[in-house]
């Protein structure tokens, strides 16, 4: 369905969306607001990550899209928290790094409810996923909302990075992004989240987060009416 369908719904949900995202940025607490590394230029400083578990819930929907945030269904955009995540992909070693083009990065993310998409009674649905393919400059930017969260886990954001299906050496590197506590509870206390109850699971308490969440917490700044960040991450391919 085209997203030029239904406008005065898309909209409504768009404006409820803004005007809550609007009232939030001033009492969100941003923790390590630079950016992880500086640019990825030829002869710039290589940011090394660790790998985590892809999880149950990806699904190659090869949805290519920047914004992720509406459902290819019925064109509704899933409320919450705009967020912009930059991810620029770099190959080499830890002492220099080049920008890495026509990767493919993956995003998937669950919605304010910590419901993901296409699976149990979102079957189906396709919010909150997609992929973008790396420019010169190594850089994919997608446009998603702030996770809600779900028992068992903490607030994560899942991508995973891969060859495109012309490379000689294909390669696959999957991890998850994560947020400062406090950022989380300001977000949370907010609607759509609020009103869930209690989290039940803290960066913490996480056993993935134990290894090597640390090095993946997304720093965040305000932009527009959401929160944005970008991620360093070099690929030894």
């Amino acid at each position: 369905m085209s997203l030029k369908e239904h406008p005065g719904r898309r909209q409504v949900v768009y404006l409820l969306g803004a005007t809550g995202a609007a009232h939030l940025l001033g009492r969100v607490p941003l923790a390590g607001a630079e950016p992880l590394a500086a640019a990825a230029a030829p002869g710039a400083a290589c940011v090394v990550r660790p790998a985590q578990p892809q999880g149950p819930f990806f699904i190659d929907e090869r949805l290519e899209r920047s914004d992720i945030r509406v459902d290819t269904r019925d064109g509704v955009l899933r409320p919450g928290l705009p967020l912009d995540i930059t991810f620029r992909v770099t190959r080499g070693g830890r002492e220099q790094c080049t920008p890495l083009d026509k990767a493919v990065v993956d995003v998937w993310n669950s919605d304010a409810q910590g419901r993901y998409s296409d699976t149990g009674d979102a079957r189906g649905a396709t919010f909150l996923r997609g992929y973008q393919v790396t420019d010169g400059s190594g850089l994919a930017r997608f446009k998603t909302i702030y996770p809600g969260w779900y028992g068992g886990r903490t607030v994560h954001v899942h991508f995973k990075i891969r060859s495109g299906p012309q490379a000689k050496a294909p390669f696959e590197f999957t991890s998850e992004l994560y947020f400062e506590e406090s950022t989380s509870d300001a977000v949370f206390a907010q609607p759509p989240y609020a009103g869930r109850g209690v989290r039940s699971t803290r960066n913490g308490d996480d056993g993935m987060f134990q290894h090597g969440g640390r090095d993946l917490v997304l720093p965040v700044t305000r932009s527009g009416e959401g929160l944005a960040g970008t991620l360093d991450i070099t690929l030894q391919v």
